[in-house]
């Protein structure tokens, strides 16, 4: 087989993987492009903020968090919030 000739069927090969599509992960929803999300964020005033916080803390965090069927930034928010006296 030619070098050309091997080359094409590599071509091949690689466009038909394209055609069908993603190998897994079809039933995922689409990703948000974090760029976009970003911006939304800052529309909304928000800022990130990081920190360290013990295991068992977070597992309750987010024990909570299912329970009033919030997500953890919410749920952060409203405790922080609380804390501070607003």
């Amino acid at each position: 087989m030619k070098k050309t000739d091997l080359a094409k069927s590599d071509a091949k090969k690689i466009m038909n993987q394209m055609a069908r599509g993603p190998a897994f992960g079809s039933g995922a929803a689409p990703a948000v492009d974090k760029r976009e999300q970003r911006e939304r964020d800052r529309a909304l005033g928000l800022v990130p903020f990081a920190v360290k916080l013990n295991g068992d803390l977070v597992a309750r965090l987010q024990v909570l968090a299912k329970e009033r069927g919030v997500d953890m930034n919410q749920l952060v928010d409203e405790l922080i919030r609380k804390g501070l006296g607003e």
